[in-house]
């Protein structure tokens, strides 16, 4: 693929996904006292990295969190292609995957089609792999999920996209990577992954995916604790929404929903991710 032209001007930004892409588990500091939950994430902050390297970037973020790979493709990406992007980034399938009978190849051809319609736009894409789980409830379903990242590392082969590999990232197998809801990243893992991001573009960031310092011991006891409070404060809900046909993303709507003029970190875009959409605190999936 030909290396990105960090001098057009205006380079135009546009990210289109899920929770993932939203940045749920990486909220920024509320502008007052009860003020709505607005979520940073990885995307923003890739955006903060590509701002300090361009002459001027636009950035619009229509990722909702919640949403299935036929709401991505039916909402976003007619809306994305319309915004006449030159990068855009694109996330989707992981909700689909966790549901019962989410199949990983009906879901890449889904994918491909999206990703031919942004390449004929002449944007350049990039594409993600998900992350090797060995603990925890998803590692339940792995094998589905490396199915669909092989998949997507076909996809990005064929149509000359960049693909960001998480699988390999190390680092955000630790917990600490990871919400208390188990399911988002924390904000040190959207940090570590807006550099790999980064990275994989071709800007000069430095790595992200460095070890973590040593953990303490772990205290079974607390592990317990936390696992019925996981249990109760996360998993319960999310299941409850599965079987009453909700989502988390119901009247949520985009935090970034047009192309606006994004500055690098310190500027008032980057702190508080201009845009008009409404959060909601209340989790993905």
């Amino acid at each position: 693929m030909n290396p990105l032209d960090w001098d057009r001007r205006p380079l135009n930004l546009v990210a289109l996904g899920d929770s993932f892409t939203e940045g749920v588990g990486d909220p920024y500091p509320p502008a007052e006292p009860g003020a709505p939950v607005r979520y940073r994430g990885w995307a923003d902050r890739f955006a903060e990295h590509l701002a300090a390297h361009v002459p001027e970037l636009r950035y619009a973020n229509l990722a909702v969190r919640g949403k299935l790979m036929r709401q991505i493709v039916e909402d976003q990406l007619a809306r994305a292609v319309g915004l006449a992007p030159d990068l855009v980034t694109l996330s989707a399938g992981g909700n689909d995957l966790l549901r019962p009978g989410g199949d990983p190849d009906r879901l890449a051809r889904v994918l491909e089609r999206a990703v031919r319609r942004l390449r004929g736009t002449g944007a350049d894409v990039v594409l993600f792999t998900g992350i090797n789980f060995s603990a925890g409830f998803m590692r339940l379903r792995i094998g589905t999920f490396a199915r669909y990242y092989l998949n997507i590392r076909a996809i990005a082969d064929r149509h000359g996209c960049h693909l960001v590999d998480q699988w390999s990232m190390d680092s955000l197998t630790d917990r600490r990577a990871w919400d208390a809801d188990r399911l988002h990243m924390s904000p040190e893992g959207h940090r570590r992954l807006a550099a790999k991001v980064a990275e994989t573009v071709g800007l000069p960031v430095e790595r992200g995916d460095d070890a973590w310092p040593p953990a303490p011991p772990p205290d079974r006891r607390a592990a317990r604790r936390a696992d019925a409070r996981w249990a109760r404060e996360h998993l319960v809900p999310w299941v409850g929404r599965r079987l009453t046909g909700r989502s988390s993303g119901d009247g949520v709507t985009a935090k970034r929903p047009e192309l606006e003029p994004f500055a690098a970190e310190g500027g008032a875009g980057a702190r508080h991710g201009a845009g008009g959409g409404r959060e909601r605190t209340d989790r993905a999936g």
